[in-house]
């Protein structure tokens, strides 16, 4: 059984989740973007440290399942690592995986002050990266 790394990927950060095929998904913290080279070089470090295997990466479609123009802009990042690591990147569709991160953290008794400031921090980053494991990993089971 390998190491999944997940990845929420945004313009500012980038939320991370690990876990090992068939567990339960771990959240990482998330990171603050660079740049693309420099992005990929920590995340290729990062794997390397915890022999991960897999990159799932989440993808921002749009609600009709088109590619929104930041799911473009993911792809290209996803293309990127995959080439500069050697390590499979899958694509996962994450369509409200934001908004659940969100409900969640809600769910956990945190106030809407505290919730600003956890985005700032990026914990809805990692909480949308910890949920598109999870549904890569639901569907891994199911196939």
């Amino acid at each position: 059984m390998g190491r999944i790394l997940a990845l929420d990927v945004g313009r500012r950060r980038i939320g991370l989740a690990i876990a090992l095929e068939g567990s339960a998904a771990h959240g990482l913290g998330a990171l603050v973007r660079r740049s693309l080279r420099d992005d990929v070089e920590r995340l290729k470090r990062m794997a390397q440290e915890r022999s991960v295997e897999r990159f799932v990466v989440g993808l921002p479609l749009n609600m009709d399942g088109s590619e929104s123009p930041m799911a473009r802009e993911v792809r290209v990042f996803g293309e990127r690592l995959q080439r500069e690591t050697g390590i499979e990147v899958l694509y996962q569709d994450e369509r409200l995986t934001s908004f659940e991160a969100e409900e969640r953290l809600k769910q956990r008794g945190m106030s809407l002050k505290r919730m600003l400031e956890a985005k700032r921090q990026g914990a809805v980053d990692e909480m949308a990266a910890v949920i598109v494991l999870e549904d890569y990993l639901e569907r891994a089971d199911r196939a």
